[in-house]
């Protein structure tokens, strides 16, 4: 479990880039990283998850192969309408996050294979917990608004939403991304914040290569991180699911 104390200030940050305080503020406000805000204005950073949005990713900007795709992203948002639109491009995933276009390749045998065994733990745990409530896994559209769409790796609906919506259109209570190579920053950075203000109250990233899981929790309109752990999952929210987050991130062992 990970406290407040152990994660970064602005100015501990600013002091491990080389840069000013003032730079800090400004990618904070600009969301260029990921942060922690403790109340109004109070932020505090993870370095290691900084470094990460802050390398350069090639997922991050929007493919120059499919015409119509780049002609909505240079000159205007791209609405929900639109985006229905767009043409499907085998092994990419789409999504339109504040109205840009995400375009982002499948993921990872590893990533589905830890996705698929968080599911089953997530279904096991809330068929006890809220039987009616209902796990699904991406792809997925989660409408959040008319400019942004996404399709989180995994979501828990509760028994309290209309299970005949579709595509779902309010906010889930879970939702879990699974870093990939390509979806550091985008999941960090601008799907945290999204979700921020979408109302989800759990948000989950888990990093299947380095082994770990940070749960968010949405208190008074800021999400405060929960528990950041590559050990055991235990979380106050959850009473009765743990697990090993090394064994649910580990590799299967093969010998030719």
């Amino acid at each position: 479990m990970r406290t407040n104390t152990q994660l970064l200030t602005a100015q501990e940050l600013a002091a491990v880039l080389n840069l000013t305080v003032n730079t800090v503020w400004r990618y904070t406000r600009e969301q260029k990283i990921p942060s922690v805000e403790l109340g109004s204005r109070q932020y505090r950073y993870d370095k290691e998850a900084v470094l990460r949005a802050l390398a350069p990713g090639p997922a991050d900007r929007v493919s120059e192969s499919s015409s119509k795709s780049s002609e909505y992203e240079q000159h205007r948002k791209l609405s929900y309408a639109d985006w229905k639109e767009l043409p499907d491009e085998p092994g990419y995933q789409q999504e339109i996050i504040d109205g840009m276009l995400c375009r982002e390749p499948s993921p990872s045998r590893h990533h589905q294979r830890v996705s698929r065994r968080l599911q089953r733990l997530l279904e096991d745990y809330f068929a006890d917990t809220d039987p009616q409530g209902e796990v699904f896994d991406a792809p997925l559209d989660v409408v959040l608004d008319n400019y942004t769409v996404v399709q989180p790796d995994l979501i828990y609906l509760p028994s309290t939403a209309d299970p005949n919506v579709d595509p779902i259109d309010t906010a889930p209570w879970l939702a879990v991304e699974i870093l990939s190579t390509h979806s550091l920053r985008r999941d960090r950075v601008l799907k945290m914040n999204r979700y921020l203000r979408a109302g989800v109250v759990h948000y989950w990233i888990v990093d299947p290569e380095l082994g770990f899981l940070e749960a968010y929790v949405l208190e008074q309109e800021h999400y405060v991180l929960k528990l950041s752990s590559h050990t055991f999952f235990d979380h106050p929210d959850f009473p009765g699911l743990t697990f090993d987050i090394a064994e649910l991130c580990a590799r299967p062992s093969w010998k030719p």
